[in-house]
């Protein structure tokens, strides 16, 4: 069975507004909500970025049902692995199991502020290896230490752990570090609704196979509005960052710098990218996309942080009705 999300958005709301549409969206019916975990927002024009971390354990005391997730944190730099270990279990024992901990090898713009320098994509592929690897020690609740190529933990223990472990996803984008990551994490996540990650993800030595026992873990951007001219405004304004790509998106360090690269990115560009608008029969052929692929839990990202209580109000149950139903 599919499931379906709501995105808690940190780079276009503040902390309180966050925790206010987690619980509505989990009256609503949402499966489950995954929260971005950013030190800044893509574009000035979305105006946020509180700690994501905060937020999560907020939601888990105001929430008591949908699970919750990073999408996605970077254990590597901003955060040294054993600082993640040791708030990932604090945040299950919160939300009484209901909390997956999704991890990615970063972007320049939330990981360079640390000003220790931005690797290259392979060097960040092989930092995260071994974060996770640490994560997963600490999680066993012996002391530990380590002495990597990247990192160094002396004489650590987590003194406050769940009885259900914490499932770690994380955020794959080929072959390569499908590979290096499927062996060491319980659930793919990934931006693309491409079967073939999948089916790399299952032909991997060591991995889980997806629908039986490991997920695959989709999000797609919409831009629900009852005016359609709004919604495509309100998408080109915060969202045209999104047409770079991750192979851009990973490298640029700052807003001014997304500002400049997408200067040239037409609001019919955007439109043509993400379903914006009144048509929730539009949404649904969008998202349909990633359960087609093999996607088994698709979070929704609606775009604007002012348009969530309207989107909420009136569109966010027929459109679930119509997503379950498209999805059998």
């Amino acid at each position: 069975m599919t499931t379906f999300g709501y995105t808690l958005m940190t780079e276009q709301s503040g902390p309180k507004d966050l925790v206010r549409w987690a619980v509505r969206a989990e009256a609503i019916g949402f499966d489950f909500e995954v929260c971005s975990d950013h030190y800044s927002p893509w574009l000035t024009e979305q105006g946020h970025a509180p700690y994501a971390w905060s937020v999560l354990g907020a939601v888990a005391q105001a929430t008591e049902r949908v699970e919750l997730m990073t999408y996605v944190t970077c254990p590597t730099m901003r955060y040294h692995p054993a600082v993640v270990a040791q708030k990932s279990a604090t945040m299950q024992l919160l939300a009484d199991g209901r909390f997956t901990l999704g991890l990615g090898s970063g972007e320049s713009l939330n990981e360079h502020v640390v000003a220790d320098g931005w690797p290259g994509v392979h060097t960040r592929l092989e930092m995260l290896v071994e974060a996770i690897e640490i994560i997963r020690q600490l999680h066993s609740g012996e002391l530990v230490t380590h002495h990597g190529d990247y990192f160094d933990v002396d004489s650590a223990r987590i003194w406050d752990l769940p009885d259900i472990l914490v499932p770690v996803a994380v955020a794959v984008s080929g072959d390569a570090s499908i590979e290096r990551l499927a062996p060491l994490a319980d659930h793919m996540i990934a931006v693309e609704p491409e079967a073939g990650l999948i089916e790399t993800w299952n032909h991997t030595e060591g991995a889980e196979r997806i629908g039986a026992g490991a997920r695959a873990i989709g999000q797609i951007p919409i831009c629900w509005d009852a005016d359609e001219e709004s919604a495509v405004r309100r998408a080109h304004e915060q969202f045209r960052w999104f047409g770079g790509g991750w192979a851009v998106n990973a490298d640029l360090p700052t807003p001014a710098g997304f500002a400049a690269a997408t200067q040239f990115v037409r609001p019919e560009d955007v439109a043509a990218a993400i379903p914006c608008g009144p048509d929730l029969d539009a949404i649904v052929e969008a998202v349909r996309a990633h359960w087609e692929a093999g996607f088994t839990d698709i979070a929704l990202l609606q775009i604007g942080g002012e348009a969530q209580d309207r989107f909420l109000d009136e569109a966010a149950v027929p459109l679930l009705e119509k997503l379950r139903a498209a999805a059998g």
